[in-house]
């Protein structure tokens, strides 16, 4: 067990490492961007890449449809992450430096990103209320995707903003590949102290791309380890561990949005991040599967139920989330601390999943969510 917890420690510094090559190509990339439109798109997508590696490792590594449970577990845990725990760290970490004790937020900015988000996971998840995911269910996903990623661009078509330039940061300048590459900086070996170009950007996020792929596969090798020796089924060891992991780009690029003042960004990459894992890194891979094995994804019944239920547990969350952020003209501690709360009755409701020392706190949570599945799948079916 020693050696699975230390290999999913080690990917999470390579996935770390490799998100700030991410963080200084999508700054430069997207620096014409109007506010919330760089967070939600190439924030968003170079954050979430290690959710979608994650999801086609998982599937295509155990090559069954019980090795999706681990994809599916890890994007919506990962998406619980985002969209609770991000924000949260954000107004704390401003707050317990001094820089400011609140902020607010675009409104617009959330209803567009929340309502594209309600509208991928509503569409999910009366998909996997069907008991199995086919083709055309991936498809529907990717074209969920295309549509947002369209409003987006006539967003930005829409709004003439003046040019606001790229500074590099100081530490960039003079460090060389050698160092880059002993210390994973992905920075310092593509640019080699020259000044960052549209080309040398691209590259930059495909070395990135790269290192993640490595550290992603470690992650779902250790995950696969730790279940197999702990004989904890793999959805439950990816929903909380891997997602976490996942998600470190996210935190990182949202946290430094939001000590540069970008606020908007900050938010909406966590969104814009949970609606490219849920249309993207969730649609592709079951299109992905369905093209290449010619038939649908079916997870045993046990497996199915709590899935089901964890994805309850997900949309009932976001309303939560997005109704804290929107009321009142401020984003406060108090509000983070009930984001946080929300995200730590789910961390209750899966222990009581895996030890009956939890199940007199976890037990009502798990009846609730199971409640509300049964309620959905009948209104469905």
């Amino acid at each position: 067990m020693l050696a699975s917890i230390i290999y999913i420690i080690i990917s999470c510094i390579i996935i770390w490492r490799s998100s700030r090559g991410f963080e200084i190509a999508s700054d430069y990339l997207g620096r014409k961007f109007p506010p919330g439109i760089k967070g939600a798109t190439l924030n968003a997508i170079a954050s979430s890449m290690p959710e979608f590696l994650t999801t086609i490792f998982f599937l295509f590594y155990l090559r069954d449809a019980d090795g999706f449970s681990g994809g599916l577990g890890v994007t919506s845990g990962s998406a619980l992450f985002n969209l609770l725990i991000i924000p949260a760290l954000v107004v704390l970490i401003l707050s317990s430096s001094g820089k400011r004790k609140s902020f607010e937020l675009n409104k617009k900015v959330l209803l567009r990103e929340g309502s594209m988000l309600l509208l991928s996971q509503l569409i999910f998840v009366s998909f996997l209320f069907s008991g199995e995911l086919l083709g055309k269910h991936g498809l529907i996903l990717l074209l969920v995707y295309l549509l947002y990623l369209g409003l987006l661009f006539i967003i930005t078509r829409k709004r003439q903003t003046a040019d606001p330039g790229f500074t590099m940061p100081q530490e960039y300048l003079n460090r060389r590949p050698l160092r880059g590459l002993l210390t994973l900086d992905m920075t310092a070996m593509v640019l080699n102290s020259k000044n960052i170009t549209a080309a040398r950007a691209w590259v930059l996020l495909g070395t990135s791309t790269l290192v993640m792929t490595f550290g992603t596969w470690l992650l779902v090798y250790a995950t696969d380890l730790f279940g197999e020796i702990t004989q904890i089924p793999l959805i439950f060891v990816a929903v909380v561990l891997s997602a976490a992991a996942t998600s470190v780009p996210d935190t990182i690029i949202s946290i430094k949005d939001a000590r540069k003042g970008n606020y908007d960004d900050a938010v909406s990459n966590a969104l814009g991040s949970n609606i490219f894992d849920i249309a993207f890194a969730l649609g592709f891979p079951i299109l992905l599967y369905n093209l290449i094995h010619g038939e649908s994804m079916r997870l045993n019944h046990d497996l199915l139920a709590f899935t089901q239920e964890v994805w309850v547990f997900l949309l009932l969350a976001t309303f939560l989330a997005l109704a804290i952020m929107l009321i009142g003209k401020r984003f406060t501690r108090p509000k983070a601390y009930m984001m946080l709360g929300i995200y730590l009755l789910f961390l209750i409701f899966v222990a009581t999943q895996v030890d009956e020392t939890f199940t007199s706190v976890g037990k009502p949570i798990g009846e609730f969510l199971k409640n509300m599945a049964d309620w959905i799948g009948n209104q469905l079916n």
